[in-house]
């Protein structure tokens, strides 16, 4: 290892050399040159220590990273994992278990956040094991690419993030954080669990959520099977996530997510943008609406609505029968005033989700919601 000054061998060599020196200077009796011995022989051993761990330190150790989660939330409950990596090598979609939860040439794992107001809030992204930052990028718009266009974030995909890198030749990559946030440079070293950012909206996005990606040389790794296989369904035999973070990431991928009550048939982007969050309306409100947001709803998916008014009274009911699998999906019914006003109180929302069979086995889902006319 001639880049640390001496080599393993040359160092065994002068450690040999001077213990006879030092017997030498023994059989003569000199405590000077006795003390001076001394010092010289235990700064040799601690330095032949140090380049004996060399070695392991600086890249022999080739075992891949341990993944904890990247970002400070709850999955399942304050964030969801929406996107798996595509491991299928040519065109259509196939993620770890063989399902379709991912598209087309998707290199990580989006975990989301509800909403553009909890983005503004402030959502940490962390790291997901210790590294050296690699390179960084900051100053990207949050702007959801459906409206920008691909072509606005060309070459910049990623958005605002960073590649850390990792013993062994190893990368982690996070990807669309909010714009300003950014709190490490290249060259930083950073630990597990160290904040990196906060989660955005940046780049090739369409909803805030931190992507991560892990590669090993130039190699894609899907961190829910580890190394690359060949064929088979399922966890792999060594997947890449911690315990803690593989226990917290088995919330079902389908997710009521957000729910409410509107006046009106509501915009998908203003549910989005977290402003259709009102918790009481006038009671000439012209027609009362509840809603829902669903991730991974399938088709055969039986959606339960049912509203009651003051003093648990019936107020309307209905039931959907999804026609078709979607990554992300608005439903709502709506109940239009017939009267001049609505009865004064609470009313309640409830929206439940069944799913009698499917790859994953039966579902029952719920989320209730409540809103004051005055």
């Amino acid at each position: 290892m001639p880049k640390y000054g001496f080599s393993q061998a040359r160092l065994c060599s002068l450690h040999r050399e001077l213990l006879w020196v030092g017997m030498a200077f023994f059989k003569r009796n000199s405590s000077i040159a006795l003390n001076l011995y001394r010092g010289i022989y235990q700064g040799l051993t601690a330095a032949l220590f140090l380049v004996a761990a060399l070695p392991l330190a600086y890249g022999q150790d080739t075992s891949p990273p341990n993944l904890s989660l990247p970002i400070i939330c709850q999955p399942g409950h304050d964030c969801w994992l929406v996107n798996y990596v595509d491991t299928n090598p040519g065109p259509g979609i196939r993620d770890y278990a063989c399902a379709k939860r991912s598209y087309d040439g998707h290199k990580g794992v989006d975990l989301a956040i509800r909403d553009l107001r909890e983005m503004q809030k402030g959502v940490p992204v962390v790291a997901a094991v210790g590294g050296i930052v690699k390179a960084v990028r900051d100053g990207m718009a949050d702007v959801d690419v459906s409206i920008a266009g691909i072509n606005s974030v060309k070459g910049r995909e990623c958005g605002n993030g960073m590649v850390v890198t990792h013993r062994g030749g190893w990368e982690t990559q996070y990807c669309h954080l909010r714009r300003g946030s950014v709190a490490v440079k290249a060259g930083d070293a950073v630990n597990r669990g160290q904040r990196l950012g906060l989660v955005g909206n940046s780049g090739r996005a369409q909803f805030p959520h931190v992507h991560l990606s892990v590669r090993k040389g130039k190699t894609v790794i899907d961190p829910f099977i580890g190394v690359p296989r060949s064929r088979g369904c399922g966890l792999g035999a060594a997947p890449l996530w911690s315990k803690p973070a593989l226990a917290a990431l088995k919330a079902p991928s389908t997710a009521l997510f957000n729910a409410g009550f509107a006046t009106g048939a509501p915009d998908p982007k203003v549910v989005r943008s977290g402003l259709l969050a009102a918790k009481r309306f006038p009671r000439d409100a012209p027609a009362l609406v509840l809603w829902v947001d669903m991730y991974w709803a399938e088709a055969g998916d039986q959606l339960q609505f049912r509203i009651t008014g003051p003093g648990d009274k019936p107020f309307a009911a209905n039931t959907i029968t999804l026609t078709k699998t979607q990554a992300r999906r608005l439903t709502f019914i709506v109940k239009k005033l017939k009267a001049r006003s609505w009865p004064p109180g609470t009313y309640r929302g409830d929206v439940v989700l069944i799913r009698k069979k499917g790859r994953f086995g039966p579902l029952r889902l719920s989320v209730t919601r409540e809103v004051e006319l005055r």
